[in-house]
């Protein structure tokens, strides 16, 4: 990747030949590091309303200094914030997405006193050695990396696109977009309202295309487009043994074991290879020659995805990866019966449950697949109730499942051959010099449908961040040198007439 890198930064230079020299470039990287380091410092839980707010406020005077409308648009949940660039008639109008909360934080598994101070750190053997501020000088080392909440995921893309404004204005470019921006306050907590929302707000949020600026950039390091990203919905499964845990000496052979019972019904589900048997679940889905080319020309050795998983042989819903992501998942994301380690009690447990992901694709519906699954556990003599069951119940029948569903965020895809797809990949080509990774759909999931949907436009992720980023985990982090790619990357998309 590192390599990949270098080049991209040396052919893109060429677009600002005539404009920005490479010094003005490394100047606008170090004020976005600034600006990135007091964006991080206000906290962004998902779960607490007051650091949203906070997040809001320092938005509006981001997005205000740089000549652009602000509103808050108040939801059933978080608000939304909107900003738009004064809008002239003729010019086709692009919406960009990103968010601007963030997961939660263990303090305690972070190699940082506090994730939301961001911390300088220098590859080193392998590891990360800390460096002080100071040492950011004009020759910046894009190696190095930002550590904290949010510098990946996705505070860092919004500081990008802000900066690429800033070039934009000092150059007095000619826009041939309208720019449109919407961010979201919860979409680590799955953007519940945002349907309603963007239903609500369809006239002000109208645009003729969407640019999601949200994960990393495809592992090769190379300029990257998506062209959609599944859904995501949920079940958990709860079987039933005696009322409370018992003495396994005294019951272990009368009283049924829910545990026994749960493997059995997790392990009918799919088959020795890893694909889904409950009749239905890949209905649909199909394809053609077309897609199969765009698939096999992502640069993946399912050798070295094997080597990274650390696993021998992978499941085999698709002969390699990118045709895997084609198809809906069934995922095992949790399991729970009693207690286990040194924790253990020789007990018959009173429940076991297993938690249930659903990844989506546009052919497949996530209400359908539940019922499939409900089914499916009906099918093998057992009683489903929503609920924890009731004495009678368990008296009355001699199987219970409590089955609890989660909600559906849908999946989307934009075709292949979209036009505004074509200018995306054919101006990050020219800008980079590099091909570009084409991926029809990716297997983690952005709230994008109900944009999709309701606006009736095309929509692509335009992926920012470096792959290692660890999102969602302890020592989250931004190599420096994908601010870089980040600004360049707006200002050329931008920038370039279709």
């Amino acid at each position: 990747m590192k390599r990949s890198l270098g080049i991209l930064s040396f052919f893109f230079l060429g677009i600002f030949s005539h404009a920005q020299d490479e010094m003005t470039l490394k100047s606008q990287v170090r004020h976005a590091i600034d600006e990135l380091v007091q964006f991080v410092a206000i906290p962004n839980d998902a779960l607490d309303e007051a650091d949203i707010n906070r997040n809001i406020s320092w938005l509006t005077r981001q997005f205000n200094d740089r000549g652009f409308n602000t509103t808050v648009l108040p939801t059933e949940g978080r608000p939304l914030f909107f900003a738009a660039l004064p809008m002239e008639d003729g010019k086709p109008t692009v919406l960009l997405y990103m968010h601007f909360d963030g997961q939660s934080v263990d303090t305690s598994k972070w190699d940082q006193a506090n994730p939301y101070k961001v911390v300088l750190k220098a590859p080193e053997n392998g590891s990360f050695t800390e460096v002080s501020f100071d040492q950011l000088q004009d020759d910046i080392n894009y190696d190095w990396r930002l550590f904290g909440r949010s510098t990946s995921d996705d505070k860092g893309p919004i500081v990008m696109f802000l900066n690429a404004i800033d070039l934009l204005r000092k150059e007095n470019r000619s826009l041939p977009f309208n720019i449109k921006v919407i961010l979201d306050g919860e979409e680590e907590k799955s953007s519940k309202p945002l349907p309603k929302a963007v239903k609500n707000y369809r006239d002000l949020l109208a645009a003729d295309f969407l640019l999601i600026n949200d994960g990393p950039v495809h592992a090769s390091g190379l300029p990257t487009v998506v062209y959609g990203c599944r859904g995501i919905t949920s079940l958990s499964i709860t079987t039933y043994g005696p009322e409370f845990p018992q003495h396994s000496g005294h019951y272990g052979n009368y009283a049924p074991n829910p545990g026994f019972r749960l493997a059995r019904l997790l392990a009918g589900m799919k088959d020795e290879e890893g694909r889904v048997t409950i009749p239905g679940f890949y209905q649909g889905i199909s394809l053609d020659d077309a897609s199969m080319k765009v698939l096999k020309s992502v640069p993946e050795d399912n050798r070295k995805i094997n080597e990274y998983l650390g696993i021998n042989t992978p499941d085999l819903v698709g002969q390699f990866y990118q045709e895997s992501l084609q198809y809906p998942s069934l995922n095992v994301r949790g399991l729970g019966s009693a207690w286990i380690g040194e924790k253990a009690r020789t007990i018959v447990p009173a429940t076991a449950t297993a938690e249930i992901d659903i990844r989506l694709v546009p052919e497949s519906d996530g209400t359908r697949l539940k019922k499939l699954v409900r089914t499916y556990i009906e099918k093998q003599g057992y009683f489903v109730t929503d609920s924890i069951p009731t004495r009678e119940e368990r008296l009355q029948h001699p199987r219970i499942v409590t089955l609890n569903e989660g909600s559906v965020t849908d999946a989307f895809r934009t075709d292949l051959d979209n036009a505004y797809g074509n200018f995306i990949v054919k101006t990050l080509g020219d800008a980079f010099g590099q091909p570009v990774v084409q991926i029809r759909i990716m297997g983690g999931t952005v709230p994008i449908a109900p944009f999709v949907n309701e606006l009736k436009i095309p929509a692509f992720i335009v992926p920012m961040v470096n792959p290692d980023n660890n999102q969602h985990s302890p020592n989250e982090n931004l190599r420096i040198g994908q601010i870089e790619y980040g600004i360049k990357t707006f200002y050329s998309l931008l920038s370039s007439r279709m």
